[in-house]
């Protein structure tokens, strides 16, 4: 396997998409949604995700493989995965999760139509995978409740057996994570619900829990419908039972959702989540992919009970060309736009003092009108971070609109801004507890601009550092 980069069969006119990310993983073409089955096996990460092999589009869903030494550099494999004609899986594998049985790898996951709960075993460190009977494990949901869902499981052990959280929904209740047990990830008995929420505020079904201990709470992941984002719940679990007690977004930038977790051998909590398209199906049909894998980040509890999100160490590999800028005042009248500082494939480590300003904007993928560009904007008064979209591109077929989170600073705290930008993917970690993530399609070849500006007063740029990004694959164009 490549150590230093990633190669992966990809024709001309994928490779030179505009829109293509180049330093995120996605598969050579086609489509890409949820990231399942995180495992790191032998000291290598193993990511497998929902994969269409027929289109870019939904549907005919298999499990993709690829695998990094580095969590920067991935290696595709294999489909793991595929539905099994006549089997409980002949509609789709979707998602669910890998354990390791006693040395023997095990996939977890769901079959369609109706939903049920299947395994797979591999003998190959995890190269090729084998559904053993009996199949499924749970072939139904539990009687007496009537659900919305039944899909997603997470597995972990616990005192010697085996649990499970699936996501579901209890009509008229709200979403759910129903909580079962096994002594061999093959005989389960239900217990009850792990967890309940009120359906105004954390939706009707739960899809992808995630559930697992963080320091001295545990947390449980869910992606809610109707809500299409994903939230955190810290909180405690006790006799089989999880009382929330800390709710909040896990990325408030509209793209992010489905995310999965692991720990790794350095005891890191590792986080990715699908990244999804904001244009049209049309366009994904043109361009032959569809949907993006976040960059790899690490949770951790802050000492309020909230969660801190950092993108992992290992993604400062990747930095090349660096310009740094340090110590200038900005107002609405005098914005900084340094020349050294342009392109689509970039990292931004800003610091700003907030001054007597009201909000400060950090533009990416400006063209030198600003006809194009894209805003991520902090209001110190508002308490409100935004990535605004509404002047990311001319297409107006893809979204173009203004996705807001909350961030509370400290009263002579500064602003501190890292931002991915790959193409159409920007991703915004800031103060390491706020995150948004979102697509931007711009039309201009031009629109590459990085400037900072201010309104309602100064502010003072301590520092901006800036990184360009190469691709990680390479592309074989004799094909």
């Amino acid at each position: 396997m490549a150590s230093s980069e990633s190669a992966r069969p990809l024709d001309g006119a994928l490779a030179d998409d505009p829109h293509r990310p180049i330093y995120h993983f996605l598969p050579p073409a086609n489509w890409l949604n949820d990231p399942n089955g995180l495992i790191q096996w032998k000291g290598q990460y193993h990511l497998f995700y929902q994969y269409n092999p027929n289109g870019p589009f939904h549907g005919t869903i298999h499990w993709g493989h690829a695998v990094s030494a580095d969590l920067v550099h991935w290696t595709d494999l294999p489909i793991a995965l595929a539905p099994t004609p006549a089997g409980p899986d002949q509609d789709g594998c979707f998602s669910g999760c890998a354990v390791d049985n006693d040395g023997v790898p095990t996939l977890v996951y769901t079959g369609i139509r109706p939903e049920v709960q299947c395994t797979a075993t591999s003998l190959d460190d995890l190269l090729t995978w084998q559904k053993q009977p009996p199949q499924p494990v749970i072939g139904a949901p539990p009687p007496g409740l009537d659900l919305l869902g039944f899909r997603d499981p997470w597995v972990w052990r616990e005192d010697g057996l085996w649990y499970a959280v699936i996501g579901s929904g209890i009509r008229g209740v709200g979403g759910a994570a129903l909580l079962y047990r096994s002594p061999d990830l093959v005989d389960w008995a239900y217990l009850h619900p792990l967890c309940v929420g009120d359906p105004a505020e954390t939706g009707t079904i739960w899809e992808c829990p995630n559930f697992f201990p963080l320091r001295d709470r545990h947390l449980l992941l869910i992606s809610p419908i109707p809500l299409r984002k994903s939230l955190y719940l810290v909180g405690r679990y006790a006799d089989g039972t999880f009382t929330p007690e800390v709710r909040g977004p896990v990325d408030d930038g509209g793209c992010f959702y489905a995310p999965q977790t692991m720990l790794d051998d350095r005891r890191r909590r590792l986080i990715w989540g699908w990244l999804r398209e904001d244009r049209s199906a049309e366009a994904c049909r043109e361009a032959g992919w569809a949907g993006v894998m976040s960059l790899p980040r690490a949770l951790d509890l802050r000492p309020d009970g909230s969660l801190a999100i950092e993108p992992v160490g290992e993604l400062e590999r990747l930095r090349g060309q660096h310009a740094r800028h340090a110590d200038v005042d900005v107002t609405s009248a005098t914005p900084y736009a340094p020349d050294d500082v342009r392109g689509d494939c970039l990292e931004l480590d800003a610091e700003v003092e907030l001054g007597d300003a009201r909000a400060v904007t950090l533009a990416v993928r400006c063209s030198p009108d600003g006809e194009e560009q894209t805003r991520i904007v902090y209001d110190r008064f508002e308490r409100r971070l935004s990535i605004d979209r509404r002047q990311s591109s001319r297409d107006r077929s893809v979204n173009r609109d203004a996705r807001h989170g909350w961030l509370s600073l400290g009263e002579a705290e500064p602003l501190r801004l890292r931002v991915f930008l790959d193409r159409s993917v920007v991703e915004v970690f800031a103060n390491g507890r706020a995150c948004l993530t979102s697509r931007i399609y711009p039309t201009r070849p031009d629109s590459l601009g990085v400037e900072i500006t201010a309104s309602g007063g100064r502010v003072r740029m301590r520092s901006l550092d800036a990184w360009a990004i190469s691709s990680i694959w390479t592309f074989p164009r004799d094909r």
